[in-house]
Protein backbone atom coordinates (compact mmCIF):
# COMPACT_ATOMS: atom_id res chain seq x y z
CA UNK A 1 0.00 0.00 0.00
CA UNK A 2 1.40 3.43 -1.05
CA UNK A 3 2.62 5.88 1.67
CA UNK A 4 -0.68 8.51 1.67
CA UNK A 5 1.43 11.25 2.87
CA UNK A 6 4.54 10.59 0.44
CA UNK A 7 5.46 13.30 -2.16
CA UNK A 8 3.89 14.04 -5.37
CA UNK A 9 5.46 13.72 -8.81
CA UNK A 10 5.89 15.73 -11.34
CA UNK A 11 6.83 15.37 -15.38
CA UNK A 12 6.44 15.55 -18.44
CA UNK A 13 5.15 13.15 -21.79
CA UNK A 14 8.76 13.95 -23.54
CA UNK A 15 8.26 15.10 -27.41
CA UNK A 16 11.45 15.51 -29.39
CA UNK A 17 12.10 19.01 -30.84
CA UNK A 18 13.94 17.08 -33.50
CA UNK A 19 12.11 14.91 -35.74
CA UNK A 20 9.48 14.52 -33.22
CA UNK A 21 8.88 10.70 -32.69
CA UNK A 22 10.66 9.88 -35.85
CA UNK A 23 13.57 10.93 -34.17
CA UNK A 24 14.23 7.32 -33.85
CA UNK A 25 15.50 7.06 -37.08
CA UNK A 26 17.89 8.96 -37.09
CA UNK A 27 18.65 9.05 -33.08
CA UNK A 28 20.84 12.11 -31.69
CA UNK A 29 21.91 12.02 -28.48
CA UNK A 30 23.01 15.62 -28.48
CA UNK A 31 19.99 16.67 -29.26
CA UNK A 32 18.01 14.37 -26.97
CA UNK A 33 20.29 15.67 -23.82
CA UNK A 34 19.19 19.42 -25.12
CA UNK A 35 15.85 18.72 -24.94
CA UNK A 36 16.02 17.16 -21.19
CA UNK A 37 18.09 19.56 -19.90
CA UNK A 38 15.11 22.48 -20.47
CA UNK A 39 12.48 19.95 -19.56
CA UNK A 40 15.11 19.30 -15.87
CA UNK A 41 15.23 22.87 -15.36
CA UNK A 42 11.38 22.55 -15.35
CA UNK A 43 12.15 21.02 -11.92
CA UNK A 44 10.48 18.83 -12.95
CA UNK A 45 11.62 15.04 -12.25
CA UNK A 46 10.39 12.17 -14.70
CA UNK A 47 9.45 11.67 -18.59
CA UNK A 48 7.35 9.32 -19.86
CA UNK A 49 8.94 8.27 -23.11
CA UNK A 50 7.03 6.68 -26.57
CA UNK A 51 9.41 4.36 -28.57
CA UNK A 52 7.43 3.52 -32.01
CA UNK A 53 6.65 -0.22 -32.31
CA UNK A 54 7.22 -0.31 -35.89
CA UNK A 55 11.00 0.98 -35.71
CA UNK A 56 11.43 -1.31 -32.59
CA UNK A 57 9.96 -4.53 -33.72
CA UNK A 58 9.32 -4.52 -37.72
CA UNK A 59 9.69 -8.01 -37.93
CA UNK A 60 7.40 -10.58 -35.59
CA UNK A 61 10.71 -11.50 -34.82
CA UNK A 62 13.09 -8.79 -34.99
CA UNK A 63 13.99 -6.80 -31.89
CA UNK A 64 16.39 -4.25 -33.16
CA UNK A 65 19.15 -4.15 -30.69
CA UNK A 66 20.24 -0.67 -32.04
CA UNK A 67 16.91 0.54 -31.18
CA UNK A 68 16.69 -0.50 -27.59
CA UNK A 69 20.30 0.47 -27.29
CA UNK A 70 19.65 3.77 -27.89
CA UNK A 71 16.29 3.44 -25.70
CA UNK A 72 18.74 2.61 -22.72
CA UNK A 73 20.54 6.03 -23.62
CA UNK A 74 17.90 8.19 -23.81
CA UNK A 75 17.27 6.81 -20.19
CA UNK A 76 20.81 6.88 -18.90
CA UNK A 77 20.77 10.41 -20.18
CA UNK A 78 17.79 11.12 -18.19
CA UNK A 79 18.86 9.76 -14.98
CA UNK A 80 21.91 12.31 -15.47
CA UNK A 81 19.93 15.28 -15.18
CA UNK A 82 17.44 13.38 -11.63
CA UNK A 83 14.75 12.38 -14.55
CA UNK A 84 12.82 8.86 -13.94
CA UNK A 85 11.38 6.91 -17.03
CA UNK A 86 8.28 5.17 -17.48
CA UNK A 87 8.53 3.52 -20.81
CA UNK A 88 5.39 3.41 -23.00
CA UNK A 89 5.84 0.06 -25.00
CA UNK A 90 2.82 -0.46 -27.45
CA UNK A 91 3.28 2.22 -30.09
CA UNK A 92 0.54 2.69 -30.92
CA UNK A 93 -1.32 6.03 -31.34
CA UNK A 94 0.02 9.26 -30.99
CA UNK A 95 -1.55 12.79 -31.62
CA UNK A 96 -3.61 11.58 -34.34
CA UNK A 97 -1.61 9.10 -35.98
CA UNK A 98 -1.04 4.92 -36.00
CA UNK A 99 2.31 3.27 -36.08
CA UNK A 100 1.53 -0.30 -35.81
CA UNK A 101 4.12 -2.93 -38.08
CA UNK A 102 3.29 -4.32 -40.89
CA UNK A 103 3.11 -7.47 -40.03
CA UNK A 104 -0.09 -6.54 -38.44
CA UNK A 105 -1.60 -5.02 -41.47
CA UNK A 106 -3.07 -5.17 -44.84
CA UNK A 107 -1.64 -8.51 -46.63
CA UNK A 108 -0.85 -9.76 -43.04
CA UNK A 109 -3.82 -8.59 -40.99
CA UNK A 110 -4.09 -9.80 -37.80
CA UNK A 111 -6.47 -8.73 -34.42
CA UNK A 112 -3.56 -7.34 -32.23
CA UNK A 113 -5.26 -8.17 -29.54
CA UNK A 114 -6.42 -11.54 -30.00
CA UNK A 115 -3.76 -13.10 -32.59
CA UNK A 116 -1.73 -15.95 -30.81
CA UNK A 117 1.46 -15.05 -32.73
CA UNK A 118 0.94 -11.30 -32.45
CA UNK A 119 0.26 -11.69 -28.75
CA UNK A 120 3.37 -14.13 -28.03
CA UNK A 121 5.50 -11.18 -30.08
CA UNK A 122 4.01 -8.02 -28.29
CA UNK A 123 4.84 -10.05 -25.11
CA UNK A 124 8.75 -10.91 -26.25
CA UNK A 125 8.90 -7.34 -27.03
CA UNK A 126 7.19 -5.51 -23.61
CA UNK A 127 9.58 -8.21 -21.67
CA UNK A 128 12.52 -7.34 -23.70
CA UNK A 129 12.19 -3.39 -23.28
CA UNK A 130 11.59 -3.51 -19.50
CA UNK A 131 14.71 -6.54 -18.98
CA UNK A 132 17.15 -3.78 -21.15
CA UNK A 133 16.31 -1.01 -18.59
CA UNK A 134 15.52 -3.20 -15.41
CA UNK A 135 18.88 -2.38 -13.13
CA UNK A 136 18.66 1.48 -13.76
CA UNK A 137 17.50 3.07 -10.45
CA UNK A 138 15.98 5.56 -12.46
CA UNK A 139 13.58 3.25 -14.70
CA UNK A 140 9.96 3.70 -13.23
CA UNK A 141 8.29 0.83 -15.04
CA UNK A 142 6.43 0.31 -18.14
CA UNK A 143 3.49 1.26 -19.28
CA UNK A 144 2.02 -1.13 -21.69
CA UNK A 145 1.05 1.34 -24.70
CA UNK A 146 -0.67 4.22 -25.47
CA UNK A 147 -4.69 4.36 -25.48
CA UNK A 148 -4.17 1.19 -27.18
CA UNK A 149 -7.92 0.66 -26.65
CA UNK A 150 -8.39 3.31 -29.86
CA UNK A 151 -7.64 0.10 -31.56
CA UNK A 152 -10.89 -2.07 -30.47
CA UNK A 153 -13.49 -0.11 -30.83
CA UNK A 154 -15.55 2.73 -32.75
CA UNK A 155 -14.69 5.56 -33.81
CA UNK A 156 -11.48 4.20 -35.14
CA UNK A 157 -11.85 3.37 -38.74
CA UNK A 158 -10.33 -0.20 -38.63
CA UNK A 159 -10.57 -1.52 -35.71
CA UNK A 160 -9.87 -5.07 -33.81
CA UNK A 161 -12.88 -5.84 -32.08
CA UNK A 162 -12.73 -8.28 -29.29
CA UNK A 163 -14.89 -8.70 -25.99
CA UNK A 164 -14.33 -7.46 -22.93
CA UNK A 165 -12.64 -11.07 -21.63
CA UNK A 166 -9.96 -10.74 -24.49
CA UNK A 167 -9.31 -7.39 -23.45
CA UNK A 168 -8.68 -8.56 -19.94
CA UNK A 169 -6.56 -11.29 -20.71
CA UNK A 170 -4.09 -9.57 -23.13
CA UNK A 171 -4.02 -6.62 -20.45
CA UNK A 172 -2.83 -9.23 -18.39
CA UNK A 173 -0.64 -11.18 -20.46
CA UNK A 174 1.21 -7.79 -21.39
CA UNK A 175 1.58 -6.85 -17.79
CA UNK A 176 3.10 -10.31 -16.73
CA UNK A 177 5.49 -9.76 -20.12
CA UNK A 178 6.33 -6.06 -18.32
CA UNK A 179 6.97 -7.89 -14.99
CA UNK A 180 9.41 -10.84 -16.15
CA UNK A 181 11.56 -8.67 -17.68
CA UNK A 182 11.58 -5.93 -15.14
CA UNK A 183 10.40 -7.63 -11.69
CA UNK A 184 8.77 -5.01 -9.29
CA UNK A 185 8.58 -1.87 -11.08
CA UNK A 186 5.71 0.31 -11.61
CA UNK A 187 4.15 -1.49 -14.46
CA UNK A 188 0.50 -0.54 -15.61
CA UNK A 189 -1.70 0.16 -18.82
CA UNK A 190 -3.55 3.29 -19.82
CA UNK A 191 -6.40 4.07 -21.94
CA UNK A 192 -8.15 7.06 -23.50
CA UNK A 193 -11.30 8.47 -21.38
CA UNK A 194 -13.79 5.75 -23.66
CA UNK A 195 -13.18 3.63 -21.10
CA UNK A 196 -15.08 5.29 -18.90
CA UNK A 197 -17.55 7.01 -21.33
CA UNK A 198 -17.66 4.70 -24.23
CA UNK A 199 -20.67 2.34 -24.07
CA UNK A 200 -19.76 -0.91 -25.62
CA UNK A 201 -15.71 -0.11 -25.61
CA UNK A 202 -14.09 -3.45 -24.12
CA UNK A 203 -11.61 -1.76 -22.08
CA UNK A 204 -13.46 -1.46 -19.08
CA UNK A 205 -13.47 0.95 -16.07
CA UNK A 206 -13.15 -2.01 -13.65
CA UNK A 207 -9.94 -3.31 -15.80
CA UNK A 208 -8.68 -0.08 -15.41
CA UNK A 209 -9.26 0.68 -12.01
CA UNK A 210 -8.04 -2.84 -11.17
CA UNK A 211 -5.05 -3.97 -13.16
CA UNK A 212 -1.55 -3.05 -13.07
CA UNK A 213 0.59 -1.22 -10.59
CA UNK A 214 -1.81 1.96 -10.79
CA UNK A 215 -4.76 3.52 -12.15
CA UNK A 216 -3.72 5.95 -15.04
CA UNK A 217 -6.02 8.80 -16.34
CA UNK A 218 -5.74 10.79 -19.50
CA UNK A 219 -7.75 14.03 -19.53
CA UNK A 220 -8.62 15.77 -22.56
CA UNK A 221 -11.39 18.89 -22.44
CA UNK A 222 -12.06 18.85 -25.91
CA UNK A 223 -13.98 15.40 -25.66
CA UNK A 224 -16.87 17.73 -25.63
CA UNK A 225 -16.46 19.39 -21.58
CA UNK A 226 -14.88 22.60 -22.86
CA UNK A 227 -17.54 23.05 -25.96
CA UNK A 228 -20.09 22.44 -23.86
CA UNK A 229 -19.07 24.57 -20.42
CA UNK A 230 -16.69 26.62 -21.33
CA UNK A 231 -12.96 27.41 -21.07
CA UNK A 232 -13.71 28.53 -17.48
CA UNK A 233 -16.17 26.44 -16.74
CA UNK A 234 -16.62 24.21 -13.64
CA UNK A 235 -16.68 20.85 -15.60
CA UNK A 236 -13.54 21.78 -17.60
CA UNK A 237 -11.12 22.80 -14.97
CA UNK A 238 -12.24 19.88 -13.13
CA UNK A 239 -12.20 17.63 -15.39
CA UNK A 240 -9.03 15.78 -14.64
CA UNK A 241 -10.42 15.52 -11.10
CA UNK A 242 -13.91 14.32 -11.91
CA UNK A 243 -11.83 11.13 -13.70
CA UNK A 244 -9.56 10.50 -10.94
CA UNK A 245 -12.56 10.21 -8.91
CA UNK A 246 -14.50 8.27 -11.56
CA UNK A 247 -11.94 6.02 -11.35
CA UNK A 248 -11.78 5.68 -7.38
CA UNK A 249 -15.04 4.53 -7.65
CA UNK A 250 -13.82 1.07 -9.05
CA UNK A 251 -10.95 0.48 -6.95
CA UNK A 252 -10.64 -2.61 -4.63
CA UNK A 253 -7.86 -1.30 -2.76
CA UNK A 254 -8.93 2.20 -1.24
CA UNK A 255 -5.24 3.82 -1.59
CA UNK A 256 -4.36 2.31 -4.83
CA UNK A 257 -2.39 5.09 -6.33
CA UNK A 258 -3.73 6.72 -9.94
CA UNK A 259 -1.77 8.67 -12.33
CA UNK A 260 -2.82 11.97 -14.08
CA UNK A 261 -0.38 10.80 -16.45
CA UNK A 262 -1.97 13.25 -19.75
CA UNK A 263 -3.10 16.57 -19.75
CA UNK A 264 -3.06 19.15 -21.39
CA UNK A 265 -4.50 22.86 -22.40
CA UNK A 266 -6.01 22.30 -26.34
CA UNK A 267 -6.03 25.22 -28.23
CA UNK A 268 -8.65 26.65 -29.40
CA UNK A 269 -11.28 25.18 -26.40
CA UNK A 270 -8.11 26.68 -24.42
CA UNK A 271 -6.42 29.52 -26.01
CA UNK A 272 -2.93 30.20 -25.28
CA UNK A 273 -3.47 33.35 -23.75
CA UNK A 274 -5.44 31.31 -20.69
CA UNK A 275 -3.62 27.91 -20.74
CA UNK A 276 -1.64 29.01 -17.39
CA UNK A 277 -4.29 29.20 -15.64
CA UNK A 278 -5.88 26.33 -16.96
CA UNK A 279 -3.00 24.33 -16.13
CA UNK A 280 -2.86 26.19 -12.60
CA UNK A 281 -6.65 25.42 -11.99
CA UNK A 282 -6.91 21.51 -13.22
CA UNK A 283 -3.48 20.92 -11.04
CA UNK A 284 -4.89 22.23 -8.18
CA UNK A 285 -8.29 20.36 -8.45
CA UNK A 286 -6.75 17.15 -9.34
CA UNK A 287 -4.28 17.34 -6.30
CA UNK A 288 -7.53 17.84 -4.02
CA UNK A 289 -8.16 14.11 -4.15
CA UNK A 290 -6.37 11.50 -2.92
CA UNK A 291 -4.01 8.92 -3.27
CA UNK A 292 -2.30 10.78 -6.59
CA UNK A 293 0.92 9.45 -7.49
CA UNK A 294 1.66 12.45 -9.55
CA UNK A 295 0.91 14.38 -12.98
CA UNK A 296 2.56 14.20 -16.39
CA UNK A 297 1.63 16.92 -18.52
CA UNK A 298 1.00 16.27 -22.42
CA UNK A 299 3.41 17.23 -23.84
CA UNK A 300 7.13 18.54 -23.06
CA UNK A 301 8.51 20.70 -26.44
CA UNK A 302 5.42 21.53 -28.87
CA UNK A 303 5.46 19.66 -32.23
CA UNK A 304 7.80 21.55 -35.45
CA UNK A 305 5.37 23.79 -37.82
CA UNK A 306 7.63 21.69 -40.49
CA UNK A 307 6.14 18.58 -39.95
CA UNK A 308 2.82 18.22 -41.58
CA UNK A 309 -0.66 17.00 -41.33
CA UNK A 310 -1.04 17.17 -37.16
CA UNK A 311 -4.34 18.17 -36.08
CA UNK A 312 -3.85 21.80 -35.28
CA UNK A 313 -4.18 21.65 -31.61
CA UNK A 314 -1.44 19.10 -31.34
CA UNK A 315 1.52 21.79 -32.56
CA UNK A 316 1.03 23.76 -29.54
CA UNK A 317 0.66 21.47 -26.31
CA UNK A 318 4.06 21.81 -24.86
CA UNK A 319 4.97 23.38 -21.69
CA UNK A 320 8.13 24.81 -23.63
CA UNK A 321 8.68 25.92 -27.46
CA UNK A 322 9.91 23.36 -30.37
CA UNK A 323 13.30 26.35 -29.30
CA UNK A 324 12.92 24.91 -25.62
CA UNK A 325 11.68 28.26 -24.64
CA UNK A 326 9.58 28.05 -21.61
CA UNK A 327 5.95 28.58 -22.23
CA UNK A 328 3.49 30.25 -19.29
CA UNK A 329 2.23 27.07 -18.93
CA UNK A 330 5.27 25.40 -18.32
CA UNK A 331 6.43 28.42 -16.08
CA UNK A 332 2.82 27.56 -13.91
CA UNK A 333 4.06 23.85 -13.53
CA UNK A 334 7.19 24.49 -12.95
CA UNK A 335 6.13 26.60 -9.63
CA UNK A 336 3.52 24.16 -9.21
CA UNK A 337 6.12 21.52 -8.98
CA UNK A 338 8.95 23.99 -6.51
CA UNK A 339 5.65 24.76 -4.06
CA UNK A 340 5.36 21.11 -3.79
CA UNK A 341 9.01 20.02 -3.67
CA UNK A 342 9.19 18.38 -0.18
CA UNK A 343 5.70 18.45 0.74
CA UNK A 344 3.15 15.70 1.80
CA UNK A 345 0.70 14.86 -0.23
CA UNK A 346 -2.79 14.48 1.87
CA UNK A 347 -5.77 15.58 1.32
CA UNK A 348 -8.93 15.77 3.33
CA UNK A 349 -11.02 12.39 2.49
CA UNK A 350 -14.14 13.43 0.37
CA UNK A 351 -17.17 12.83 2.64
CA UNK A 352 -20.04 13.53 0.21
CA UNK A 353 -20.38 10.98 -2.80
CA UNK A 354 -22.96 10.82 -5.74
CA UNK A 355 -23.80 7.23 -6.56
CA UNK A 356 -22.95 6.29 -10.34
CA UNK A 357 -24.60 3.51 -11.18
CA UNK A 358 -22.86 2.16 -15.03
CA UNK A 359 -25.05 -1.44 -14.77
CA UNK A 360 -22.71 -4.45 -13.95
CA UNK A 361 -19.37 -3.36 -12.35
CA UNK A 362 -17.00 -5.84 -14.57
CA UNK A 363 -18.81 -5.09 -17.34
CA UNK A 364 -20.13 -1.33 -17.18
CA UNK A 365 -22.42 -1.57 -20.42
CA UNK A 366 -23.86 1.66 -19.19
CA UNK A 367 -20.81 4.32 -19.27
CA UNK A 368 -22.58 6.79 -21.56
CA UNK A 369 -23.88 8.84 -18.28
CA UNK A 370 -20.54 9.35 -17.45
CA UNK A 371 -19.20 11.28 -20.27
CA UNK A 372 -19.84 14.87 -20.87
CA UNK A 373 -23.34 15.97 -21.49
CA UNK A 374 -24.77 12.87 -19.50
CA UNK A 375 -26.87 12.61 -16.83
CA UNK A 376 -23.95 11.62 -13.84
CA UNK A 377 -21.14 13.89 -15.60
CA UNK A 378 -23.73 16.90 -15.42
CA UNK A 379 -24.74 15.93 -12.13
CA UNK A 380 -20.83 15.53 -10.78
CA UNK A 381 -20.26 19.03 -11.98
CA UNK A 382 -23.16 20.91 -10.96
CA UNK A 383 -22.99 19.62 -6.90
CA UNK A 384 -19.06 20.53 -7.74
CA UNK A 385 -20.08 23.99 -8.77
CA UNK A 386 -22.29 24.76 -5.29
CA UNK A 387 -19.23 23.91 -3.30
CA UNK A 388 -18.84 20.54 -2.56
CA UNK A 389 -16.05 18.30 -3.03
CA UNK A 390 -17.87 14.96 -4.75
CA UNK A 391 -16.35 11.38 -4.44
CA UNK A 392 -17.91 8.99 -6.44
CA UNK A 393 -20.00 5.23 -5.41
CA UNK A 394 -20.46 2.66 -7.24
CA UNK A 395 -24.64 1.61 -7.16
CA UNK A 396 -23.58 -1.62 -5.19
CA UNK A 397 -21.94 0.24 -2.71
CA UNK A 398 -23.59 3.23 -1.87
CA UNK A 399 -25.24 1.97 1.44
CA UNK A 400 -22.02 -0.57 2.08
CA UNK A 401 -21.13 0.88 5.51
CA UNK A 402 -17.70 -1.10 5.45
CA UNK A 403 -17.03 0.36 2.08
CA UNK A 404 -18.30 4.08 2.56
CA UNK A 405 -16.35 4.28 6.33
CA UNK A 406 -12.77 3.06 4.39
CA UNK A 407 -13.26 6.30 2.00
CA UNK A 408 -14.11 8.60 4.98
CA UNK A 409 -17.88 8.67 3.18
CA UNK A 410 -20.68 9.82 5.45
CA UNK A 411 -23.03 10.92 2.85
CA UNK A 412 -24.45 9.48 -0.08
CA UNK A 413 -26.23 11.38 -3.15
CA UNK A 414 -27.58 9.79 -6.63
CA UNK A 415 -28.59 12.32 -9.39
CA UNK A 416 -31.94 12.02 -9.12
CA UNK A 417 -32.14 13.34 -5.71
CA UNK A 418 -30.63 16.86 -6.77
CA UNK A 419 -31.91 20.22 -7.75
CA UNK A 420 -31.13 21.07 -11.07
CA UNK A 421 -28.66 24.33 -11.28
CA UNK A 422 -25.94 25.60 -14.08
CA UNK A 423 -22.50 23.91 -13.84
Amino acid sequence: MPDATRTLRFGANYTPTKGWFHHWLDFDLDAVRADLDSIAGLGLDHIRVFPLWPLFQPNRTLIRPRAVEQLVQLADAAAERGLDVNVDGLQGHLSSFDFLPAWTQTWHRRNIFADPEVIAAQEEYLRTLAAALADRPNFLGMTIGNEINQFSHDPHPDPDRISQEQAASWLERMLAACELGAPGKFHLHAEYDATWYQDGQPFTPAQAARLGAATAVHSWVFNGTAQRHGRTGTATEHHAAYLIELARAWHTDPHRPLWLQEVGAPAPHIPAEHAARFTERTIANALDCEDVWGVTWWCSHDVSRELADFPELEYSLGLLTNDREVKPAGAAIALIAEQWRGRAHKPQPRTTALVVDTGDTLTSPARAACAPGGAFFEAWAELTAQGVRPAVVLAEYAYDKEHLAARGITEVVTPEQMEPTHA
